[in-house]
């Protein structure tokens, strides 16, 4: 059940997973659409594009298909569009739409409407004007699904966007360019422009749903519930609505007052997490270590009901003090005298383990432990085409180097090098590669992900490369997990048998692997433990962020000399080490982010009085 959220300038709602807020929208929608089925009227829907959106027309489908939903009546009328972007461009919201939406349900052609992104600039006012015509005959939007980006934009209403604007031609924000880099294969290959539904069209809806998935969505989520309106944040503007609501997930409510600092909304049930929550903010807020907190620290920060129910001031600050200093470990899975362990750690991407706990890697395998990878996808779309250029130069080398014969296709009677070389110069900017490319694309990170595991201490033949069907499509777009996905990990868990399991907890990963990563883990986990198999399970996040004091269970410390050999591993993934071709929201190297976010780690423990490191990786227990 969704619970609402207090001290929000709008309605919102709060779910504990993603897939819940998917499946409550396309409620919402489903039980508009049959309303006015019944009474035999149209429904009108705004629809959005991007990966916020997609659960939801995955759920609309299912209702469809499974439950008869008709959809022969509705009218929809798409946010926004690419300029200029022909229709059957694969990058296009058309192309979008057909492929996730509208080829699966009964919405006839004519209904669907989309901005149109192939009309010649000298055109594009009227074709805009038209739009927000076909808006009005059909009466208007019953109900508008939007989601939100990072700078605070709904459709392509960037900062700066009018409250009463319409359809219109604009320039899009660097921030909002570097987010689409993924489905373009490159930031340089995003369109400049696009054609959008304005703030004012938008709020005519009489109904709207916003849509906020992920950590990485939280700050400019806090800032649309809880600041003031105004056009540097677009989504504030439709604050004042009468049928107005958000749907959060935890990762992208995590920066609201409510669930940031809950006991400033009301009474609160205390209990071990909360009190550690609690009793660190004020920590940093004051600027004082645990052991020097006063009663006054507490009150002057709101903290009466702690106090009257978890205090005294001593009694806090010592428990939180020490239960912080136990989570510190310096043999994550023993020393390894007793007992070896067999350690099982999942790598979303061919380098997530190395940049991610390439520290605990370094010293579970160095304490003696039967360390396995499983590298979960190939990592292929993240290879520059001059690095399989490159290889492709040292093939032909080595070949005339070593009077070895030409790579030759049978079939096609040419050397395999040159058929390559020439598959990547007509590709055209942004498009999938070639089967054959793809391959040897996921053959360059899969060699690095072994010289990076050997680095680590790991040998080749503990590291497995899984492949996971959902990621092999050739394409950025995922497909949706699949019982494959599961099985093959389930396999895995049975051949290895380990007693520690590390997954990716990084919900904030902008091309949503490791989010698909870790329910694949936890669904095969849930299957292994009905036949005994149940090891410790312990979630690490990635290049993007780290956990908070509060929320981590175990904290490895990392030595400047164990620090340089992470660094090293690193180094190993020479395709990504410099300028990775999905950089998101950083651009900093991986080994850079690596190595200053786990001295942040360290910092903030010392900072709160607990013993110093010179850097600290962080886990916490099990999928939540």
């Amino acid at each position: 059940m969704p619970h609402p959220l207090p001290l929000t300038r709008v309605p919102a709602l709060l779910f504990d997973s993603a897939a819940d807020a998917d499946s409550h929208a396309a409620l919402v929608v489903a039980g508009l659409v049959r309303e006015r089925n019944s009474g035999g009227q149209r429904t009108v829907l705004g629809l959005p594009t991007g990966s916020t959106p997609i659960g939801v027309y995955r759920e609309l489908i299912r209702l469809h298909q499974e439950e008869g939903l008709d959809f022969s009546n509705v009218v929809t009328f798409n946010l926004d569009e690419y300029w200029p972007m022909p229709p059957d461009d694969r990058h296009s919201y058309h192309h979008f739409m057909r492929e996730t939406f509208f080829d699966h349900v009964n919405i006839k052609p004519e209904n669907a409407h989309l901005p149109p992104g192939d009309v010649p600039r000298r055109d594009v006012d009227a074709a805009c004007a038209e739009y927000e015509a076909k808006i009005r005959k059909a009466g208007g939007i019953d109900l508008q699904l939007l989601g939100i980006g990072r700078t605070g934009h709904i459709g392509f209403n960037e900062p700066g966007s009018p409250a009463d604007g319409r359809t219109r031609f604009v320039t899009l924000d660097p921030l909002t360019r570097a987010d689409a880099a993924a489905g373009f294969f490159g930031e340089e290959n995003v369109p400049l422009h696009a054609l959008t539904m304005g703030v004012g069209t938008i709020r005519e809806a009489r109904k709207i749903l916003v849509l906020a998935l992920g950590e990485h969505k939280a700050p400019v989520v806090r800032s649309a519930l809880e600041d003031a309106p105004t056009d540097r944040v677009p989504a504030t503007l439709l604050n004042g609505h009468p049928d107005l609501t958000y749907l959060l997930d935890r990762g992208a409510a995590a920066e609201l007052t409510t669930i940031k600092m809950p006991w400033r909304s009301g009474p609160i049930d205390w209990d071990d997490r909360t009190e550690t929550k609690a009793v660190v903010w004020v920590s940093e807020q004051s600027g004082k270590a645990l052991t020097k907190l006063q009663t006054r620290d507490l009150l002057e920060h709101d903290l009466h009901e702690l106090l009257r129910e978890r205090g005294p001031v001593e009694t806090l600050r010592n428990r939180v003090f020490d239960r912080l200093d136990a989570t510190l470990c310096t043999h994550p899975a023993g020393d390894g005298t007793k007992r070896k362990k067999k350690v099982l750690v999942f790598s979303p991407h061919p380098d997530d383990d190395v940049i991610s706990m390439g520290g605990t890697l370094i010293l579970l395998c160095d304490h003696g432990h039967e360390v396995h990878v499983a590298y979960q996808t190939s990592g292929a779309t993240a290879v520059f085409d001059h690095d399989v250029r490159r290889h492709l130069d040292f093939v032909s080398a080595f070949g005339n180097l070593f009077d070895v014969a030409p790579l030759v296709n049978e079939d096609a009677g040419e050397e395999l090098p040159e058929r390559l070389i020439a598959a990547l110069a007509d590709k055209p900017p942004g498009e999938p590669d070639s089967p054959e490319v793809w391959k040897l694309k996921a053959l360059i990170r899969r060699t690095e992900a072994v010289a990076a595991a050997e680095e680590a201490g790991v040998p080749r033949d503990r590291c497995h490369f899984q492949n996971l069907p959902f990621y092999e499509t050739g394409r950025v777009k995922k497909q949706p997990i699949g019982d494959a996905d599961v099985q093959n990990t389930v396999e895995l868990l049975r051949s290895v048998q380990p007693d520690q399991v590390y997954l990716a907890g990084d919900l904030r990963d902008p091309h949503g692997t490791h989010r698909r990563c870790a329910r694949v883990v936890g669904r095969a986990l849930e299957e292994v433990q009905k036949e005994g198999l149940d090891p410790e399970v312990w979630r690490y996040r990635g290049a993007w962020q780290e956990f908070e004091p509060h929320e981590i269970d175990r904290a490895v410390p990392i030595s400047p000399e164990v620090t340089a050999r992470k660094r090293r591993a690193i180094f190993k993934h020479e395709t990504q080490k410099d300028r990775p071709v999905f950089p998101g929201h950083d651009d900093r190297e991986f080994w850079v982010r690596a190595e200053e976010r786990t001295k942040a780690t360290a910092a903030a423990f010392d900072a709160l009085g607990l013993p110093e490191h010179f850097a600290i990786e962080a886990f916490a227990r099990g999928p939540r």
